[in-house]
Protein backbone atom coordinates (compact mmCIF):
# COMPACT_ATOMS: atom_id res chain seq x y z
CA UNK A 1 0.00 0.00 0.00
CA UNK A 2 2.89 2.21 1.16
CA UNK A 3 4.05 1.61 -2.40
CA UNK A 4 1.44 2.42 -4.26
CA UNK A 5 0.36 5.44 -2.80
CA UNK A 6 3.88 7.12 -3.58
CA UNK A 7 3.57 6.00 -7.09
CA UNK A 8 0.29 7.87 -7.56
CA UNK A 9 2.13 10.68 -5.70
CA UNK A 10 5.20 10.63 -7.99
CA UNK A 11 2.31 10.34 -10.85
CA UNK A 12 0.34 13.56 -10.02
CA UNK A 13 4.12 15.48 -8.87
CA UNK A 14 4.82 14.80 -12.90
CA UNK A 15 1.33 15.17 -14.12
CA UNK A 16 1.39 18.71 -12.31
CA UNK A 17 5.42 19.74 -13.09
CA UNK A 18 4.24 18.91 -17.19
CA UNK A 19 1.45 20.53 -16.71
CA UNK A 20 3.40 23.38 -15.99
CA UNK A 21 5.57 23.32 -18.28
CA UNK A 22 2.89 22.92 -20.86
CA UNK A 23 1.73 26.36 -20.00
CA UNK A 24 4.55 27.84 -20.29
CA UNK A 25 5.18 26.08 -23.74
CA UNK A 26 5.15 28.81 -26.59
CA UNK A 27 3.70 25.20 -28.62
CA UNK A 28 0.63 25.74 -26.64
CA UNK A 29 0.12 29.60 -27.33
CA UNK A 30 0.63 28.47 -31.05
CA UNK A 31 -2.37 25.57 -30.65
CA UNK A 32 -4.51 28.38 -28.57
CA UNK A 33 -4.20 30.42 -31.66
CA UNK A 34 -4.89 28.28 -34.36
CA UNK A 35 -7.59 27.42 -36.48
CA UNK A 36 -7.71 24.02 -35.48
CA UNK A 37 -8.46 25.40 -31.89
CA UNK A 38 -10.83 27.87 -32.91
CA UNK A 39 -13.22 25.11 -34.55
CA UNK A 40 -13.17 22.90 -31.38
CA UNK A 41 -14.05 25.73 -29.24
CA UNK A 42 -16.70 26.65 -31.95
CA UNK A 43 -18.61 23.40 -31.60
CA UNK A 44 -18.05 22.76 -28.08
CA UNK A 45 -19.63 26.57 -26.92
CA UNK A 46 -22.58 25.57 -29.77
CA UNK A 47 -22.96 22.92 -28.26
CA UNK A 48 -23.40 23.87 -24.70
CA UNK A 49 -25.46 26.80 -25.66
CA UNK A 50 -27.81 24.43 -27.49
CA UNK A 51 -26.88 25.83 -31.67
CA UNK A 52 -26.62 23.96 -34.79
CA UNK A 53 -23.18 25.71 -35.15
CA UNK A 54 -21.02 28.74 -34.04
CA UNK A 55 -18.14 31.19 -35.28
CA UNK A 56 -15.54 32.95 -33.38
CA UNK A 57 -13.12 35.41 -34.40
CA UNK A 58 -9.68 34.80 -34.01
CA UNK A 59 -8.86 33.46 -30.50
CA UNK A 60 -5.46 35.26 -28.97
CA UNK A 61 -3.54 33.88 -25.60
CA UNK A 62 -2.92 37.19 -23.45
CA UNK A 63 -1.49 35.37 -20.32
CA UNK A 64 -0.08 32.66 -19.13
CA UNK A 65 -4.23 30.92 -18.24
CA UNK A 66 -6.10 34.02 -20.15
CA UNK A 67 -6.96 34.31 -24.39
CA UNK A 68 -9.17 36.53 -25.96
CA UNK A 69 -11.84 36.65 -28.63
CA UNK A 70 -12.67 39.98 -30.59
CA UNK A 71 -16.03 37.81 -31.01
CA UNK A 72 -18.86 34.71 -30.91
CA UNK A 73 -21.94 34.53 -33.18
CA UNK A 74 -24.60 32.30 -33.30
CA UNK A 75 -28.01 31.68 -34.55
CA UNK A 76 -31.08 29.11 -34.86
CA UNK A 77 -30.86 28.04 -31.28
CA UNK A 78 -32.98 25.35 -30.13
CA UNK A 79 -33.31 26.41 -26.54
CA UNK A 80 -34.33 29.48 -24.75
CA UNK A 81 -31.63 31.39 -26.78
CA UNK A 82 -32.31 32.45 -30.33
CA UNK A 83 -29.03 34.12 -31.55
CA UNK A 84 -26.17 35.59 -29.79
CA UNK A 85 -24.08 38.01 -30.82
CA UNK A 86 -20.59 38.62 -28.21
CA UNK A 87 -17.99 41.41 -28.58
CA UNK A 88 -14.22 41.06 -27.08
CA UNK A 89 -14.92 38.22 -25.37
CA UNK A 90 -12.29 37.52 -22.14
CA UNK A 91 -11.69 34.35 -20.29
CA UNK A 92 -9.19 33.07 -17.51
CA UNK A 93 -8.67 29.24 -17.27
CA UNK A 94 -8.06 26.65 -14.00
CA UNK A 95 -5.51 24.48 -14.89
CA UNK A 96 -6.03 22.38 -12.09
CA UNK A 97 -10.11 21.45 -12.24
CA UNK A 98 -8.48 19.04 -15.29
CA UNK A 99 -7.72 16.53 -12.73
CA UNK A 100 -10.86 16.23 -11.73
CA UNK A 101 -12.19 16.04 -15.01
CA UNK A 102 -13.38 19.83 -15.67
CA UNK A 103 -12.78 22.55 -18.40
CA UNK A 104 -13.37 25.64 -15.60
CA UNK A 105 -13.72 28.87 -16.57
CA UNK A 106 -13.07 30.54 -13.89
CA UNK A 107 -13.93 33.93 -15.16
CA UNK A 108 -15.41 35.26 -18.76
CA UNK A 109 -16.07 38.57 -19.29
CA UNK A 110 -18.16 39.94 -22.52
CA UNK A 111 -17.65 43.69 -23.20
CA UNK A 112 -21.03 44.30 -25.15
CA UNK A 113 -23.47 41.41 -26.89
CA UNK A 114 -26.87 40.80 -27.85
CA UNK A 115 -28.64 37.89 -27.03
CA UNK A 116 -32.44 37.07 -28.71
CA UNK A 117 -34.11 34.25 -26.16
CA UNK A 118 -37.66 32.64 -27.36
CA UNK A 119 -39.90 30.00 -25.68
CA UNK A 120 -39.60 26.66 -26.56
CA UNK A 121 -40.76 22.70 -25.71
CA UNK A 122 -38.33 21.19 -23.64
CA UNK A 123 -36.85 18.10 -25.01
CA UNK A 124 -34.84 14.99 -23.34
CA UNK A 125 -31.25 15.71 -24.31
CA UNK A 126 -29.95 12.97 -26.78
CA UNK A 127 -27.27 10.28 -25.56
CA UNK A 128 -23.79 10.39 -27.18
CA UNK A 129 -21.68 7.84 -27.89
CA UNK A 130 -18.13 8.61 -26.51
CA UNK A 131 -14.92 6.89 -27.61
CA UNK A 132 -13.41 4.56 -24.71
CA UNK A 133 -10.71 7.13 -23.84
CA UNK A 134 -12.98 9.61 -23.01
CA UNK A 135 -13.48 8.17 -19.45
CA UNK A 136 -9.88 10.09 -18.86
CA UNK A 137 -10.71 13.19 -20.23
CA UNK A 138 -12.83 16.19 -18.66
CA UNK A 139 -16.32 15.21 -18.86
CA UNK A 140 -17.79 18.94 -18.51
CA UNK A 141 -17.36 22.27 -19.05
CA UNK A 142 -17.75 24.27 -15.93
CA UNK A 143 -18.08 28.45 -16.10
CA UNK A 144 -17.84 29.68 -12.47
CA UNK A 145 -18.75 34.07 -13.49
CA UNK A 146 -19.75 35.23 -16.72
CA UNK A 147 -19.72 39.10 -16.74
CA UNK A 148 -21.29 41.49 -19.46
CA UNK A 149 -20.84 45.33 -19.36
CA UNK A 150 -23.38 46.57 -21.64
CA UNK A 151 -25.57 43.23 -23.13
CA UNK A 152 -29.39 43.40 -24.92
CA UNK A 153 -31.57 40.80 -23.63
CA UNK A 154 -34.19 40.87 -26.46
CA UNK A 155 -37.33 39.15 -27.70
CA UNK A 156 -40.03 40.09 -30.37
CA UNK A 157 -43.17 41.07 -29.11
CA UNK A 158 -46.31 42.61 -31.95
CA UNK A 159 -43.97 42.57 -34.56
CA UNK A 160 -41.33 45.00 -32.90
CA UNK A 161 -38.06 43.93 -30.96
CA UNK A 162 -38.49 44.56 -27.04
CA UNK A 163 -36.14 43.80 -24.36
CA UNK A 164 -33.66 45.04 -22.29
CA UNK A 165 -31.02 47.02 -23.71
CA UNK A 166 -27.41 48.16 -22.23
CA UNK A 167 -27.76 46.45 -19.10
CA UNK A 168 -24.79 45.17 -16.64
CA UNK A 169 -25.67 41.32 -16.93
CA UNK A 170 -23.56 38.58 -14.37
CA UNK A 171 -24.10 34.86 -15.01
CA UNK A 172 -22.92 32.25 -12.02
CA UNK A 173 -23.90 28.63 -11.88
CA UNK A 174 -26.18 26.94 -9.42
CA UNK A 175 -25.67 23.35 -9.63
CA UNK A 176 -26.35 22.33 -13.58
CA UNK A 177 -27.97 25.73 -14.08
CA UNK A 178 -27.37 29.45 -14.02
CA UNK A 179 -28.75 32.44 -12.17
CA UNK A 180 -28.58 35.87 -13.71
CA UNK A 181 -28.08 39.29 -12.21
CA UNK A 182 -29.12 42.84 -14.24
CA UNK A 183 -28.98 46.28 -13.37
CA UNK A 184 -28.86 49.28 -15.66
CA UNK A 185 -30.26 49.68 -18.80
CA UNK A 186 -33.83 50.27 -19.97
CA UNK A 187 -36.88 47.80 -20.70
CA UNK A 188 -38.39 48.36 -23.89
CA UNK A 189 -42.01 47.14 -24.77
CA UNK A 190 -44.38 47.75 -26.88
CA UNK A 191 -47.78 47.61 -24.42
CA UNK A 192 -45.94 49.63 -21.71
CA UNK A 193 -43.79 52.89 -21.42
CA UNK A 194 -39.67 52.68 -21.72
CA UNK A 195 -38.49 51.54 -17.97
CA UNK A 196 -35.22 51.95 -15.89
CA UNK A 197 -33.87 48.70 -14.75
CA UNK A 198 -32.51 49.32 -11.03
CA UNK A 199 -32.18 45.37 -10.60
CA UNK A 200 -33.43 41.76 -11.17
CA UNK A 201 -32.33 38.51 -10.03
CA UNK A 202 -33.73 35.17 -11.93
CA UNK A 203 -32.93 31.48 -12.67
CA UNK A 204 -33.88 29.31 -15.17
CA UNK A 205 -33.69 25.66 -15.25
CA UNK A 206 -34.87 22.84 -18.03
CA UNK A 207 -38.50 23.28 -16.53
CA UNK A 208 -38.83 26.40 -14.60
CA UNK A 209 -38.06 29.92 -15.13
CA UNK A 210 -38.00 31.85 -11.31
CA UNK A 211 -37.91 35.33 -10.76
CA UNK A 212 -37.21 35.90 -7.91
CA UNK A 213 -36.92 40.18 -7.71
CA UNK A 214 -37.53 43.23 -10.15
CA UNK A 215 -37.15 46.70 -9.95
CA UNK A 216 -38.14 48.91 -12.37
CA UNK A 217 -38.71 53.00 -12.43
CA UNK A 218 -39.95 55.42 -14.70
CA UNK A 219 -36.54 56.85 -15.13
CA UNK A 220 -33.02 56.73 -13.09
CA UNK A 221 -33.71 59.90 -10.45
CA UNK A 222 -37.35 59.09 -9.73
CA UNK A 223 -38.50 57.23 -6.40
CA UNK A 224 -41.48 55.24 -8.22
CA UNK A 225 -41.16 51.73 -8.63
CA UNK A 226 -42.63 48.30 -10.32
CA UNK A 227 -41.44 44.72 -8.09
CA UNK A 228 -42.27 42.09 -9.02
CA UNK A 229 -41.57 38.38 -8.61
CA UNK A 230 -43.19 34.67 -9.30
CA UNK A 231 -42.40 31.66 -11.84
CA UNK A 232 -43.57 30.08 -15.36
CA UNK A 233 -42.86 26.83 -16.27
CA UNK A 234 -40.71 26.05 -19.57
CA UNK A 235 -41.58 22.30 -19.46
CA UNK A 236 -44.41 20.29 -20.03
CA UNK A 237 -45.85 22.78 -17.02
CA UNK A 238 -46.64 26.44 -18.42
CA UNK A 239 -47.88 27.51 -15.74
CA UNK A 240 -47.62 31.05 -14.62
CA UNK A 241 -47.56 32.71 -10.95
CA UNK A 242 -46.97 36.16 -10.97
CA UNK A 243 -47.29 38.63 -8.25
CA UNK A 244 -45.91 42.82 -8.66
CA UNK A 245 -46.47 45.92 -6.99
CA UNK A 246 -46.31 49.09 -8.03
CA UNK A 247 -45.56 52.41 -6.20
CA UNK A 248 -45.41 56.34 -6.99
CA UNK A 249 -45.75 55.75 -10.67
CA UNK A 250 -46.69 58.56 -12.74
CA UNK A 251 -49.52 57.18 -15.04
CA UNK A 252 -49.93 59.70 -18.05
CA UNK A 253 -46.67 57.37 -20.07
CA UNK A 254 -49.38 54.25 -19.38
CA UNK A 255 -52.29 56.19 -20.63
CA UNK A 256 -54.09 55.68 -24.39
CA UNK A 257 -52.99 58.44 -26.61
CA UNK A 258 -56.30 60.43 -26.63
CA UNK A 259 -55.90 60.15 -23.10
CA UNK A 260 -52.53 61.64 -21.98
CA UNK A 261 -53.64 64.95 -22.17
CA UNK A 262 -56.88 64.60 -20.28
CA UNK A 263 -56.03 62.35 -17.19
CA UNK A 264 -52.53 62.62 -14.90
CA UNK A 265 -51.89 61.10 -11.47
CA UNK A 266 -49.53 59.10 -9.76
CA UNK A 267 -50.58 55.25 -9.37
CA UNK A 268 -50.42 52.85 -6.26
CA UNK A 269 -51.83 49.19 -6.40
CA UNK A 270 -50.88 46.02 -6.95
CA UNK A 271 -51.52 42.92 -9.31
CA UNK A 272 -51.42 38.95 -9.38
CA UNK A 273 -51.75 37.09 -12.10
CA UNK A 274 -51.56 33.21 -12.69
CA UNK A 275 -52.50 30.64 -15.68
CA UNK A 276 -52.14 27.38 -16.60
CA UNK A 277 -50.52 29.15 -19.87
CA UNK A 278 -48.89 32.15 -20.39
CA UNK A 279 -51.31 33.10 -23.25
CA UNK A 280 -54.34 35.69 -22.40
CA UNK A 281 -57.22 33.10 -22.65
CA UNK A 282 -56.07 30.60 -20.21
CA UNK A 283 -54.96 33.18 -17.46
CA UNK A 284 -56.94 35.00 -14.58
CA UNK A 285 -56.10 37.38 -11.89
CA UNK A 286 -56.56 39.97 -9.27
CA UNK A 287 -55.60 43.61 -8.26
CA UNK A 288 -56.56 46.77 -7.01
CA UNK A 289 -55.39 50.65 -7.82
CA UNK A 290 -55.69 54.02 -6.13
CA UNK A 291 -54.53 57.53 -7.64
CA UNK A 292 -53.35 60.64 -5.89
CA UNK A 293 -52.89 63.85 -6.85
CA UNK A 294 -55.35 62.78 -10.09
CA UNK A 295 -56.61 65.35 -12.34
CA UNK A 296 -59.14 65.04 -14.93
CA UNK A 297 -59.80 68.18 -17.68
CA UNK A 298 -60.36 69.42 -20.99
CA UNK A 299 -62.80 66.54 -21.94
CA UNK A 300 -65.63 67.22 -24.34
CA UNK A 301 -67.54 65.91 -21.93
CA UNK A 302 -66.36 68.13 -18.94
CA UNK A 303 -66.77 71.11 -21.15
CA UNK A 304 -70.28 70.60 -22.29
CA UNK A 305 -71.45 69.73 -18.54
CA UNK A 306 -70.21 73.41 -17.86
CA UNK A 307 -71.78 75.03 -19.90
CA UNK A 308 -75.10 73.58 -18.95
CA UNK A 309 -74.81 73.97 -15.73
CA UNK A 310 -73.10 77.65 -15.89
CA UNK A 311 -70.31 76.61 -13.93
CA UNK A 312 -66.89 76.47 -14.78
CA UNK A 313 -66.12 74.15 -11.87
CA UNK A 314 -66.83 71.40 -13.91
CA UNK A 315 -64.56 72.01 -16.35
CA UNK A 316 -61.64 70.32 -14.28
CA UNK A 317 -62.06 68.32 -12.00
CA UNK A 318 -59.20 67.42 -9.18
CA UNK A 319 -59.90 64.12 -7.40
CA UNK A 320 -59.12 63.73 -3.44
CA UNK A 321 -60.00 60.02 -3.67
CA UNK A 322 -59.78 57.51 -6.99
CA UNK A 323 -59.72 54.18 -6.37
CA UNK A 324 -60.86 50.71 -7.34
CA UNK A 325 -60.30 46.91 -7.20
CA UNK A 326 -60.33 44.67 -10.49
CA UNK A 327 -60.42 41.27 -11.06
CA UNK A 328 -60.50 39.29 -14.47
CA UNK A 329 -60.90 35.20 -16.07
CA UNK A 330 -60.86 35.68 -19.92
CA UNK A 331 -63.25 37.13 -21.44
CA UNK A 332 -64.62 39.09 -18.35
CA UNK A 333 -62.92 42.01 -16.52
CA UNK A 334 -65.07 43.25 -13.28
CA UNK A 335 -64.29 46.50 -11.82
CA UNK A 336 -65.63 46.71 -7.89
CA UNK A 337 -65.33 48.73 -5.50
CA UNK A 338 -64.94 52.10 -7.59
CA UNK A 339 -64.60 54.89 -5.48
CA UNK A 340 -64.03 58.67 -7.12
CA UNK A 341 -64.38 62.05 -5.28
CA UNK A 342 -63.72 65.60 -5.34
CA UNK A 343 -64.56 66.79 -2.28
CA UNK A 344 -67.43 69.49 -1.84
CA UNK A 345 -68.10 68.67 -5.39
CA UNK A 346 -68.96 65.19 -6.61
CA UNK A 347 -68.44 61.49 -5.65
CA UNK A 348 -69.17 58.20 -7.78
CA UNK A 349 -69.16 54.81 -6.61
CA UNK A 350 -70.39 51.39 -7.96
CA UNK A 351 -69.21 48.45 -10.42
CA UNK A 352 -68.67 47.97 -14.19
CA UNK A 353 -67.67 45.00 -16.03
CA UNK A 354 -66.27 44.17 -19.54
CA UNK A 355 -66.84 41.34 -21.69
CA UNK A 356 -65.68 41.30 -25.31
CA UNK A 357 -66.40 44.76 -25.45
CA UNK A 358 -69.99 44.78 -23.90
CA UNK A 359 -70.07 47.50 -21.00
CA UNK A 360 -72.55 46.74 -17.62
CA UNK A 361 -72.41 48.49 -14.43
CA UNK A 362 -74.32 50.60 -11.74
CA UNK A 363 -72.79 53.47 -10.01
CA UNK A 364 -74.03 55.53 -7.93
CA UNK A 365 -73.60 59.45 -8.50
CA UNK A 366 -73.53 62.22 -5.70
CA UNK A 367 -73.32 66.18 -6.44
CA UNK A 368 -73.59 68.82 -3.96
CA UNK A 369 -76.93 70.80 -4.05
CA UNK A 370 -74.51 74.52 -5.10
CA UNK A 371 -74.07 71.76 -8.53
CA UNK A 372 -77.16 70.94 -8.86
CA UNK A 373 -78.93 74.47 -9.32
CA UNK A 374 -79.02 74.47 -13.28
CA UNK A 375 -81.63 71.44 -12.96
CA UNK A 376 -85.35 72.10 -12.23
CA UNK A 377 -86.56 69.98 -9.45
CA UNK A 378 -83.09 68.18 -8.82
CA UNK A 379 -84.57 65.83 -6.39
CA UNK A 380 -86.63 64.06 -8.61
CA UNK A 381 -83.68 62.66 -10.19
CA UNK A 382 -80.98 63.01 -7.14
CA UNK A 383 -83.19 61.30 -4.56
CA UNK A 384 -81.34 60.69 -2.08
CA UNK A 385 -79.14 62.42 0.64
CA UNK A 386 -76.25 61.16 2.44
CA UNK A 387 -72.67 62.44 3.59
CA UNK A 388 -73.28 66.19 2.19
CA UNK A 389 -74.06 64.99 -1.33
CA UNK A 390 -77.48 64.26 -3.50
CA UNK A 391 -77.53 61.01 -5.06
CA UNK A 392 -78.82 59.47 -8.11
CA UNK A 393 -78.33 55.43 -9.66
CA UNK A 394 -76.92 55.64 -13.52
CA UNK A 395 -77.05 51.90 -15.19
CA UNK A 396 -73.70 51.51 -17.77
CA UNK A 397 -74.96 49.75 -21.17
CA UNK A 398 -73.12 49.81 -24.74
CA UNK A 399 -69.69 48.99 -25.72
CA UNK A 400 -66.63 50.66 -24.53
CA UNK A 401 -66.43 52.15 -27.76
CA UNK A 402 -70.10 53.58 -27.54
CA UNK A 403 -70.95 53.84 -23.53
CA UNK A 404 -74.53 54.38 -23.40
CA UNK A 405 -75.98 55.45 -19.78
CA UNK A 406 -79.96 56.12 -18.69
CA UNK A 407 -79.16 59.31 -16.50
CA UNK A 408 -79.14 62.19 -20.05
CA UNK A 409 -82.76 61.09 -20.32
CA UNK A 410 -84.28 61.16 -17.21
CA UNK A 411 -82.36 64.74 -17.05
CA UNK A 412 -84.21 65.41 -20.22
CA UNK A 413 -87.35 64.40 -19.23
CA UNK A 414 -86.90 67.35 -16.03
CA UNK A 415 -86.70 69.73 -18.50
CA UNK A 416 -89.89 68.89 -20.13
CA UNK A 417 -91.69 69.04 -17.57
CA UNK A 418 -90.51 72.79 -16.48
CA UNK A 419 -90.72 74.58 -20.03
CA UNK A 420 -89.39 78.08 -18.09
CA UNK A 421 -86.05 75.82 -17.04
CA UNK A 422 -85.58 74.45 -20.70
CA UNK A 423 -86.31 78.13 -22.57
CA UNK A 424 -83.24 79.72 -20.42
CA UNK A 425 -81.10 76.84 -20.91
CA UNK A 426 -81.66 77.35 -24.67
CA UNK A 427 -81.42 81.21 -24.25
CA UNK A 428 -78.32 80.28 -22.70
CA UNK A 429 -76.32 77.96 -25.41
CA UNK A 430 -77.77 81.06 -27.55
CA UNK A 431 -76.15 83.52 -25.89
CA UNK A 432 -72.93 81.21 -25.78
CA UNK A 433 -72.93 80.54 -29.48
CA UNK A 434 -73.09 84.62 -30.26
CA UNK A 435 -70.37 85.60 -27.69
CA UNK A 436 -68.21 82.71 -29.18
CA UNK A 437 -69.55 83.56 -33.21
CA UNK A 438 -68.94 87.51 -33.22
CA UNK A 439 -66.15 87.84 -30.73
CA UNK A 440 -66.96 87.63 -27.06
CA UNK A 441 -68.57 90.38 -25.32
CA UNK A 442 -68.56 92.91 -28.45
Amino acid sequence: MLIYGGAVAIFFVIAATAGVGLFFSPLLTHYIESDGFRQTMENETAKGLHFPSGQYLRIRRTGLLTAQSEGFRATNGQKAMKSIDARRIAARFNPWAVFVRRWELEEVHVQSGEIEVQIYEHKPEPVSLNPWFAIFLPNRVVLKRIESDAANVTWPLRGEQAGFFSTRLLITPNGPDFEYRANGGTLKMAVVPELYLRGAHLLITKTLFTLYDIDLAPNPQSDGSIRAYGNAGIGEDKSVDLEATFERLPIRGWLPAKWKDHLNGIAFGELHWTGESPKLEHSSGEGSLRLRNARIDDLAFLKKLAELAQNKAFERLDLNDCSMRFAWRYPKIDINDIEIEEKGKFRLEGAISVERHSLRGVVKLGLTRGYLDWLPNPTEVFNQERGGYLWTTMHLSGSIDHPQQDLSARIIELFKESPTAYLGLLFHQFETWLKKTFGGDH
